[in-house]
């Protein structure tokens, strides 16, 4: 049963549904959690947020004489995007360029990127695989092409690094890591040297996949206990292949053993807590989720960038560091390159670039009339120019 309270009648062991305000007005992402942490009610309390929603299925309810509130419809899909958009908002390190060219202007150069990365990334893992020294000189300039694609416009590589299949997958997965850590890196401040560190890391997260069966890995239909305690056992093979083929690097070391930690301490190997895991490791962990559920698997098709961007936000307690996500997002965009939306004039459109001017407002590109239900001459247009008069309505699938 949902129930809307004052803050002042939160408890611990409440589950909390939704707080009742701007994203702004407290310093939790918009997720669903149970209070148990007392720091947690004293930042609620001390909030601007004055009323909130609970669950009282999940968790505790008030005493019995409390009465409750109607619950408030869900917000809209707009409505989500507006508050994301609100918190992800922060200015940019000032050395940080911005995006120099279009998608359309560097499709090419990163659709030639990416082959060649993830040839030279199967090459590299392959050598791993028999206990040979990967070329970590070949694994840098990938690293540097990659840096160079994302830094003309991200949008690009990382899009086009979502069209995998089941048997390039696993390199093709550290193609698209390599270049959101660098897009991360970025916009969180690093310079080149950092960045480049990210992307590295990124790059060979998974090499301790090459140690998991194929059929393992691949399988269409849901893991046994046994098979799943194989497959968490990639971090710690990526730790003694990259020692076996002489990878030294602090940062690819960490980010191979600890991407899959969570900051509740309820992820992988060591069960980590927030603490306890490196900016890197947090950075690693949004990143890696991040492109596996945009990809088409063997068990099920990737979800719509946009889509995948509110599923992660509901994640963030207890999953992701918030402040690396909400990063992660002003990196990509609300609604990143690639995802499909509906303007409010009844036009299917897909986003080609994102605007400087505001994350709700990217360049798209209109191809179908949804009031007419037929395809019409494409369309671009940037939502942000100052005649624009439409905007985007939702997400669609």
């Amino acid at each position: 049963m949902l129930k809307k309270i004052r803050v002042d009648e939160v408890q611990l062991g409440m589950h909390i549904k939704e707080f009742c305000g701007s994203w702004m007005d407290h310093p939790f992402w918009r997720g669903q959690f149970v209070i148990t942490d007392p720091k947690d009610l004293d930042k609620i309390r001390a909030s601007k947020v004055r009323e909130v929603m609970i669950d009282t299925d999940k968790g505790i309810d008030t005493p019995t004489n409390a009465a409750a509130a109607p619950a408030d419809p869900d917000p809209t899909v707009d409505e989500q995007a507006e508050a994301m958009e609100q918190v992800v908002k922060y200015d940019r390190p000032a050395h940080v360029p911005v995006t120099k060219v279009t998608s359309d202007k560097e499709f090419a150069r990163a659709a030639a990127i990416c082959k060649q990365a993830t040839g030279a990334v199967h090459s590299m893992f392959q050598e791993a695989r028999m206990g040979r020294a990967m070329d970590t000189v070949v694994a840098k300039q990938v690293v540097d092409d990659i840096t160079d694609s994302v830094t003309r416009n991200g949008g690009a590589l990382i899009s086009l690094a979502r069209l995998k299949t089941a048997d390039d997958y696993t390199y093709m997965h550290s193609v698209a890591v390599c270049a959101l850590m660098v897009a991360l890196g970025r916009q969180i401040g690093m310079n080149d040297e950092e960045t480049k560190a990210a992307g590295f890391a990124g790059l060979l997260h998974d090499v301790g996949k090459m140690a998991i069966p194929m059929e393992v890995l691949n399988k269409p239909g849901k893991l046994t206990d046994e098979e799943f305690a194989i497959v968490k056992a990639h971090p710690a093979e990526g730790l003694r292949l990259l020692q076996e083929s002489g990878v030294t690097d602090a940062a690819a070391i960490d980010v191979c053993i600890h991407h899959h930690e969570k900051t509740n301490g309820t992820g992988y190997p060591y069960g980590l807590n927030d603490a306890q895991i490196s900016r890197l490791a947090k950075m690693g962990a949004v990143c890696d989720v991040y492109d596996a559920i945009t990809s088409n698997r063997p068990y099920k098709a990737g979800w719509d960038p946009a889509q995948s961007l509110k599923q992660m936000a509901s994640w963030v307690n207890g999953h992701f560091d918030p402040r690396i996500f909400q990063a992660f997002v002003s990196s990509l965009g609300i609604y990143p390159t690639g995802s499909l939306v509906l303007l409010d004039n009844n036009r299917l459109v897909v986003v080609t670039d994102q605007s400087s001017e505001s994350l709700l407002k990217p360049v798209v590109k209109a191809f179908f009339s949804t009031r007419s239900a037929q395809r019409i001459p494409p369309e671009v247009i940037n939502l942000s120019a100052p005649n624009c008069r439409v905007k985007i309505l939702g997400r669609e699938d």
